[in-house]
């Protein structure tokens, strides 16, 4: 992710819409208390889904979304709920697997997108009381997570493919009018059924709502939902997907959106942490949310724990998803994993529950969370990879230590030494487990951490020189630096910024009073030549467009395909297009550049496009996702050049913005008057 990028969406989830929400910042710590101890919670997606197991007509990569992905028509995949009777579902066993894997809440699919509800509701025959089934499985769940002392939570899909008042209908859906729907008559029938959640089953500790993309929902009905969930249970805590403001998987809010309580990044951790921000890095065991047979791909224990220390460490929960089997069982896979978690969760748990984000950027061998201590501080440092000369190097700290052992191994009384602004610390020959071994240091304060300084530049690339600035979080400082990949040291030339004239490697270092105080930094721009502008080419006004429809889940190669429709328009617009889901488009000219520089252009899509300039990928920005940003630079010379970007919508929101950034101006859309084609 790039750092405006992250800038920008700290501050809007920082900015909380604290009205909307009706709370104080005390009130909300208060609230979200037992959340950020827990740390480690189970997702749970179960339904009618499962039955088909992810295989439809031959394909087998399925999932929940099996009724869209593969046009199963209503009426045909209604029939599922006659074959719903997961007999050996057992509400305590799920539960008691959660607990002894170290998770702390259950989170499950009260109801998934296709419309189905796991709980005896009043509101629809859509329900497991119409299955053979028979039985609320919410209520079963809820009770087995009080008996076991876990937090139970719900999962609810605003988005409904069942529900004859929602819209919009899926385009593949001919069968099905949308004649006489009214959405707002389905917000009331949402809205009655979280009243059932919400009154029939105890205190539910978390709504993590879902599907809230569509164009019908907006940002007004997200403020006017959470609301009308917390009248019914003040103490609940919502994500931030009951807006309508989430930018991508990163599950951060675009400007100015609504945020809800806590942000949702989904199959990924982000690089850095979001300091200040409530976070949970939601993630599947495998490929898939629901239960597909045919899915091999499992993490392995190794990688589970090692995320859990990783989102632990900058501050995040982790929601690991199961996806029960349609006889109401875990797959073995699943249970495997979580019984080996248990295992390292039993010895280590301490380093994961009620810890704060690491102090350190960077630890080459691991992760680190902390804890306060009545008069100092406990480092928790997770070791992945065991240092073969007997010494983990903790760099950039300052505090005096007081204490080290194995958190394996309480008794056990580690040697300390200090080397200039790292702490070493004697650690055995063997680790105590080779997945992640927590070594404990307790030091005196607050940590007193330096990291190494931040080196930035406009861009990557330069054609003449470049100025790199470096910063640090950390007063009373200075910078020494090289500009040839050299450790810097006191002699070294000093200042907050340097002009490079060459491809360099430049790294930087901190220094008090002449004594280092902080590991290198390092970052490396590389000087290029201005690309050539297009000779004696006759151009008009408007960019050439070819339209296509299709359903895809990445970008197709368009030159193996005939366009429905081709033209000319002004710009990167949708106009042309005759539907509002599964289409793509193919902009193909020139843009004119009038000062010789680098450039940098920039994609927000939904779903997934390419930028290119005189045939070179620039921004990559492919795939299913809400509104996400991606760019790339490049040295161009005045003149024209070729410029050409791919586009294409599956469903849900539909949006492409291209901009950019020159030599002499900041970002901005790319204007219509820079944009020709051949004539």
């Amino acid at each position: 992710m790039k750092i405006f990028q992250l800038f920008l969406m700290l501050f809007f989830f920082i900015n909380l819409d604290v009205s909307a929400q009706n709370s104080t910042a005390t009130e909300q710590d208060k609230r979200m208390q037992w959340w950020r101890e827990a740390r480690f919670g189970m997702f749970i997606h179960w339904g009618l889904y499962a039955i088909p197991a992810g295989e439809w007509k031959g394909e087998t990569g399925y999932g929940e979304w099996i009724r869209t992905s593969a046009e199963i028509p209503l009426e045909e995949y209604n029939q599922f709920i006659n074959q719903f009777n997961p007999v050996n579902f057992d509400a305590d066993q799920w539960v008691k697997m959660a607990k002894n894997a170290g998770m702390k809440y259950i989170v499950i699919t009260s109801k998934h997108h296709d419309g189905f509800c796991l709980w005896d509701s009043k509101q629809t025959d859509f329900d497991v009381m119409s299955s053979p089934f028979k039985r609320d499985i919410m209520k079963e769940l809820a009770e087995a997570c009080r008996k076991n002392d876990m937090k139970i939570c719900w999962y609810h899909s605003i988005m409904d493919w069942h529900h004859p008042d929602y819209l919009p209908r899926r385009n593949w859906e001919t069968d099905r009018s949308s004649e006489g729907a009214d959405f707002d008559r389905y917000v009331d029938y949402m809205k009655a059924q979280l009243k059932e959640l919400l009154t029939n089953y105890g205190d539910i500790s978390v709504l993590w709502f879902d599907g809230e993309w569509e164009s019908t929902w907006t940002r007004n009905r997200g403020k006017d939902l959470y609301d009308y969930v917390r009248s019914i249970q003040p103490d609940i805590i919502i994500n931030n997907r009951v807006g309508a403001g989430r930018s991508g998987m990163e599950g951060l809010n675009k400007e100015g959106e609504y945020a809800g309580d806590f942000g949702t990044p989904e199959q990924q951790i982000p690089a850095t942490g979001l300091p200040g921000v409530d976070w949970e890095t939601c993630m599947t065991m495998n490929s898939h949310w629901g239960w597909n047979k045919n899915d091999t791909k499992w993490k392995s224990t190794s990688q589970i724990i090692q995320m859990l220390a990783d989102i632990a460490s900058k501050g995040g929960n982790y929601l690991l998803n199961v996806g029960p089997k349609a006889d109401g069982t875990f797959p073995q896979k699943a249970i495997d994993r979580l019984q080996q978690i248990g295992d390292w969760m039993k010895t280590n748990g301490e380093a994961i529950y009620g810890t704060t984000a690491s102090p350190f950027k960077n630890l080459n061998w691991g992760r680190c969370t902390q804890k306060p201590l009545p008069i100092g501080t406990r480092l928790y440092l997770h070791v992945f990879d065991w240092p073969k000369d007997n010494n983990l190097v903790i760099p950039g700290i300052f505090n005096e230590p007081v204490q080290a052992y194995l958190l394996a191994e309480k008794d056990s009384k580690l040697k300390i030494s200090r080397n200039e602004d790292a702490l070493t610390i004697t650690i055995p020959e063997k680790a105590p487990d080779l997945i992640n071994s927590v070594v404990v240091l307790d030091i005196e304060g607050k940590p007193d951490v330096s990291n190494p300084p931040i080196i930035f530049a406009e861009t990557e690339i330069f054609i003449d020189s470049l100025r790199v600035h470096f910063s640090s979080d950390r007063d009373n400082i200075e910078f020494h630096y090289t500009v040839d990949g050299s450790e810097p040291t006191i002699n070294s030339p000093k200042g907050n910024q340097v002009f490079v004239k060459q491809s360099s490697t430049v790294k930087a270092r901190s220094f008090r009073n002449g004594k280092i105080v902080s590991s290198s930094g390092s970052a490396s721009f590389k000087k290029v030549s201005a690309e050539k502008a297009a000779i004696n080419t006759k151009a008009m006004p408007g960019l050439a467009y070819s339209y296509y429809e299709g359903k895809w889940d990445s970008l197709p190669d368009f030159s193996m395909m005939l366009p429905k429709k081709t033209g000319v328009c002004n710009n990167f617009i949708f106009d042309p297009r005759e539907q509002i889901e599964e289409f793509g488009f193919v902009y193909e000219g020139y843009i004119q550049i009038n000062k010789t520089g680098v450039y940098t252009f920039f994609t927000d899509s939904d779903d997934g496009s390419r930028l290119y300039i005189n045939n070179t990928l620039v921004a990559d920005n492919d795939g299913l996702h809400s509104l996400h940003e991606e760019s790339g630079a490049v040295a161009l010379q005045k003149g024209l050049h070729l410029i050409k970007v791919t586009f294409f919508e599956n469903s849900g929101g539909d949006d492409l913005i291209v901009s950019w950034k020159g030599p002499d101006f900041d970002k901005q859309l790319i204007p219509e008057k820079v944009l020709f084609h051949a004539e």
